[in-house]
């Protein structure tokens, strides 16, 4: 297929053919033409076929349909490349909270040709700085109230040479004047000539970064947008034209990306993005804006159905014969009993379903009439799954092992060594530790790599380790993930102090706030306890098993 990418960058650096999953696209709807730009089938197409009155993105106080949608990402996407100088190919930052402004500024993006790097709004400026690096940005757009942190990146970026500010008062910013976009756009109003991209075009990068720390992106086409679009929400979710999309996961987070713009406007269907999504603000979105389908992360569902008294008194029993009829789980592990407390509380049978940023979403789920107790759900059509032993044969059912995965989507990662680690044989290994029964349940147990899975985040410990060096009192520090019932998982660390230095609540306190400031805030360590010496073994490695031991 002809690539329309003029910048090559990222063909450039696809892994070697032979390194690449295996894709089987023998599911509904998976054959694609050659040329495909995705914004063109999930935007452009609803506003030819006579559906562009339909509202489309919601917020409080906003109401766009997908004409004004179309007609925002038109203009944008006239600024990247008649103002900023972007050519197909080109990677560019987005850095915002869940508003209809980075929505607006995906598809421009898309449109254009580019690649779309989204980034979480928590991110500090030295996290922002690695994905520019490792992505090669030479564009950027910013909510002018994060500018802060993307600045202090750009100075030590040479790349990233374009910069423009959203959402400000005039979008100014006293460190970047003159750079607001809507003035920009109120420039542009003629329609854009979407990019006649490849089918197999990079268009998104979605960096996760794994269990050292050093952030991976992982690399995705046009096509495995719209697959993603036809397997799971498809054949388990199946939403209508008339369901309001509502959730907590960014837009950064490609299940949030899914969940909140990809898969509503499959359909033509409403979004609500809200900038802060807490379980406070989810129930009030609910209701505000009669939402029938929610997408957040276990630990979300827990608080907004527990009470002292029994998950009938709770926040979340307000929704019982609500609006809502669909609530999906994902990010991290579902416990049963947090299953069960939403069923007590709403009456709604949780969708539970495992993804990964390497597959895009979800790949195996089960829909609410044939949910399981304590199991993730059965494969997604579209994909095929099995569990295999250290020598990557599959095992009898009942047996823990490995899980793999191939599909329509797979992991390629952007000139990566660690490609050869995640796809074997042409599967792709998750890092996931399951088991399946004899109806083809998959059963969660565990990670099988160092990640802390928090509340739905994915957290490096050796990047918190990092964090906590250099405090000027820690001289060796330990970080692992413990269980807790309200998170799945809590950030402990195991810290010796220099000598001198006093181990009391007001030296954790001073360490956490440290780390809040140092990487993003949702990393720091929850739980520190001070020690002697550390787990090591004869050539100097930390064993974080016996960290969890000790906890």
């Amino acid at each position: 297929m002809p690539s329309a990418h003029v910048d090559t960058f990222a063909q450039d650096r696809l892994p070697p053919p032979e390194q690449w999953p295996q894709f089987v696209f023998d599911g509904p709807g998976l054959q694609f033409p050659p040329q495909l730009n995705c914004a063109t089938w999930l935007l452009d197409r609803h506003v030819a076929e006579g559906r562009g009155e339909r509202p489309c993105i919601l917020a409080p106080g906003l109401r766009w349909t997908y004409r004004e949608l179309q007609d925002r990402a038109d203009r944008i996407a006239h600024v990247l490349v008649h103002d900023m100088g972007l050519v197909p190919g080109n990677r560019v930052l987005l850095r915002a909270p869940n508003t209809p402004m980075l929505a607006a500024c995906w598809f421009a993006v898309i449109k254009a040709g580019g690649i779309a790097v989204a980034t979480m709004p928590l991110l500090r400026a030295k996290e922002l700085q690695a994905i520019v690096e490792i992505s090669q940005a030479s564009h950027a757009l910013c909510d002018a109230r994060l500018a802060d942190e993307l600045l202090q990146a750009q100075a030590a970026c040479p790349t990233l040479k374009q910069l423009r500010l959203f959402n400000g008062e005039d979008a100014a910013h006293p460190l970047a004047p003159d750079l607001a976009l809507e003035p920009a756009m109120a420039r542009h109003g003629t329609p854009f000539a979407n990019v006649d991209t490849a089918a197999d075009d990079t268009c998104l990068l979605g960096f996760t970064s794994g269990t050292t720390g050093v952030p991976k992106a992982t690399m995705h086409f046009h096509r495995d947008v719209l697959a993603a679009c036809r397997c799971w929400p498809e054949q388990v979710l199946r939403p209508t034209a008339d369901d309001v999309f509502i959730g907590s996961p960014p837009l950064a987070f490609t299940f949030g990306l899914g969940g909140l713009l990809l898969f509503p406007m499959h359909v033509g269907a409403q979004a609500v993005l809200l900038e802060k999504a807490g379980p406070e603000q989810l129930l009030e979105g609910v209701r505000q804006f009669g939402a029938t389908v929610l997408f957040t992360a276990p630990t979300s569902y827990r608080k907004l159905a527990s009470h002292p008294q029994s998950a009938a008194h709770s926040p979340a029993a307000a929704l019982r014969g609500s609006t809502l009829r669909h609530c999906v789980s994902a990010g991290e592990a579902l416990p049963a009993a947090t299953r069960a407390l939403w069923r007590e509380a709403t009456g709604i049978e949780l969708i539970d379903g495992i993804g990964a940023t390497e597959m895009l979403h979800i790949f195996i789920s089960a829909d609410a009439a044939h949910a399981r107790p304590g199991a993730t759900g059965q494969v997604v059509p579209g994909y095929r799954a099995e569990v295999v032993d250290e020598h990557d044969q599959p095992v009898p059912d009942g047996t823990v092992g490995q899980l793999r995965v191939i599909g329509p989507t797979g992991c390629r990662y952007l000139a990566d060594a660690r490609q050869t680690r995640y796809v074997r044989h042409g599967w792709n290994y998750t890092g996931d530790a399951y088991w399946r029964d004899a109806d083809g349940y998959f059963h969660y147990q565990a990670r099988t790599d160092d990640m802390i899975v928090s509340a739905g985040y994915n957290i490096a410990a050796p990047e918190v380790e990092t964090a906590l060096l250099q405090h000027p009192a820690v001289a060796e520090c330990g970080v692992a993930g413990v269980p807790d019932d309200e998170r799945g998982q809590i950030v402990k660390a195991w810290v010796v102090l220099h000598p001198g230095q006093t181990p009391d609540e007001a030296m954790t306190r001073a360490l956490q706030d440290f780390v809040k400031q140092t990487v993003a805030p949702y990393k720091y360590p929850r739980a520190i306890a001070f020690v002697a010496d550390l787990p090591r073994t004869a050539t100097g490695k930390l064993q974080r098993f016996q960290l969890r031991q000790l906890a």
